[in-house]
């Protein structure tokens, strides 16, 4: 395969003014329970190669699941066609890059693919058994997910490398029903789960059922929990539920893609313009955000992105002020970096690499763990796991709910409440950010599926948190 993707490059650097190549062989497998019942056992696997050239300004891109030469050669001469089609733009340059070389691969203990069925059904149905018993408990489930990607890469610039990387996770979820109130509980994360770049090591290490029973527990107790009040207060964010606050307001916020306007027709645009750089106030002095390629274990962890720019850590904002923004090769020479962001990814062999986030993260503090944080806190709500979210196209306006919060009275966690939601502006909100957990809280969180793109495309992202107060946030019943 390596020699037949140089030769189209060989072949291609004579015919367009850039062009790459990738070969993607990928495997997926979800499995879940439903009520002491295996309800989903899925497996799925693609292969083929993509190619992309760019000829004066504009680009073409093709791919095919055959993976001879003449096939190879076909999608070639489609792509240039394609591009040949594209209304005129102005040929700038694409920002330099050393040609990428050599081989990486993830951090992976155990398969996940090697480990049996049965022995992954028997983790979930026994964690599905650990939540059961409440008559109220309308639903148990619990979830396993695996992926893996094996890339080979070349460019006309030179590039020829290799990539392999392994995805693993999972998580439970407990639905209680009284009345006319439904609530939810979920473990470690919302929506299916915690994935990270590892192996089956990951999964093992969220011991599912030791944590079902308090899952179950809080489901029922929300049912007749008090709601959460409404109107100005002080609230301390878990890290999951900071994590998509990153991911929503900042994260999309950044993609150079999106705030010159190129994404505007699918996802929106951005509040943030190319002239806020080193003015815009983001955030308070404590708010520093970082786009880290490099952080073990992350969803947004690689070798070369997939225009072969090497991952690496980029700031975004420093002491609350905006400083970079998430780049390709292309929109990086337009706006005058000297290189790349390295944020280039697709989803599989068939689509084209647009700018996606990597691992952007929010760095911790120094108020010590969350007991600490809780305890300097005289009165507010601490908010767990999210719900819901809503944000408008531009990552300004936005409201989130999380399926449970609790009260904060004298520096110490008291009664749960139910239904809670807070809303806010993006700068005014991270304005009021003025403590952090320390190093020892913070972790990355997995979000599983980020759409972006026509065709749409989802990606995994992660990004790094620890739990963070913010003073005079608006809250609410979702």
């Amino acid at each position: 395969m390596k020699d037949l993707l140089e030769d189209l490059m060989d072949s291609a650097s004579g015919r367009a003014d850039y062009a790459d190549v990738r070969h993607v062989r990928s495997r997926a497998e979800s499995l879940s329970t439903r009520n002491g019942a295996v309800e989903e056992a899925e497996s799925a696997t693609s292969e083929g190669v993509g190619v992309r050239v760019r000829v004066g300004g504009a680009w073409g891109f093709a791919a095919t699941r055959e993976l001879d030469r003449p096939a190879l050669e076909r999608a070639l001469d489609q792509a240039l066609a394609i591009a040949d089609a594209q209304p005129r733009a102005p040929a700038t340059p694409l920002a330099p890059e050393p040609a990428a070389r050599g081989v990486w691969e993830s951090e992976v203990e155990i398969d996940p693919f090697a480990v049996s069925l049965d022995d992954k059904l028997a983790a979930l149905l026994a964690a599905d058994e650990a939540m059961r018993g409440d008559p109220r408990l309308a639903i148990t489930s619990a979830h396993f997910m695996a992926f893996s990607e094996y890339e080979t890469f070349a460019s006309t610039d030179g590039a020829l490398c290799e990539q392999r990387k392994v995805d693993c996770g999972g998580g439970i979820s407990a639905t209680a029903v009284g009345g006319d109130e439904t609530q939810v509980r979920t473990y470690p994360a919302s929506f299916r789960g915690d994935v990270m770049r590892r192996g089956y090591e990951h999964f093992v290490s969220l011991d599912l059922v030791a944590a079902a029973p308090r899952v179950a527990e809080e489901a029922v107790a929300l049912l007749t929990a008090p709601p959460c009040p409404s109107g100005p207060a002080t609230i301390i964010l878990s890290g999951q539920q900071l994590a998509l606050q990153v991911h929503e307001s900042v994260g999309h916020a950044v993609e150079l893609d999106r705030v010159l306007g190129t994404e505007a027709s699918y996802a929106g645009t951005s509040f943030v313009s190319l002239a806020d750089v080193g003015s815009l106030r983001y955030g308070s002095e404590l708010m520093n955000v970082t786009a880290d390629a490099t952080n073990p274990g992350g969803l947004g962890t690689f070798g070369w992105d997939d225009e072969g720019v090497e991952g690496r850590s980029e700031p975004i904002v420093r002491h609350g002020v905006l400083y970079g923004f998430l780049s390709s090769r292309e929109s990086a020479a337009e706006v005058g970096l000297e290189r790349s962001g390295g944020c280039m990814r697709a989803d599989g062999f068939a689509r084209q690499p647009i700018v996606r986030m990597t691992n952007v993260n929010l760095e911790p503090g120094d108020a010590g763990t969350l007991e600490d944080l809780i305890a300097s806190t005289d009165d507010g709500l601490y908010l767990e796991t999210n719900r819901s979210w809503s944000i408008d196209n531009r990552r300004l306006h936005f409201q989130f709910a999380t399926e449970a919060a609790w009260e904060i009275r004298d520096g110490e966690r008291r009664r749960m409440l139910r239904n809670p939601s807070y809303a806010g502006i993006t700068p005014e909100f991270w304005g009021k950010l003025d403590a952090i957990c320390s190093p020892s809280e913070w972790r990355l969180w997995g979000l599983l599926n980020c759409g972006k793109g026509e065709p749409g495309q989802s990606m995994r992202v992660s990004h790094g948190t620890a739990p963070a107060r913010f003073r005079d946030v608006q809250v609410g019943v979702a």
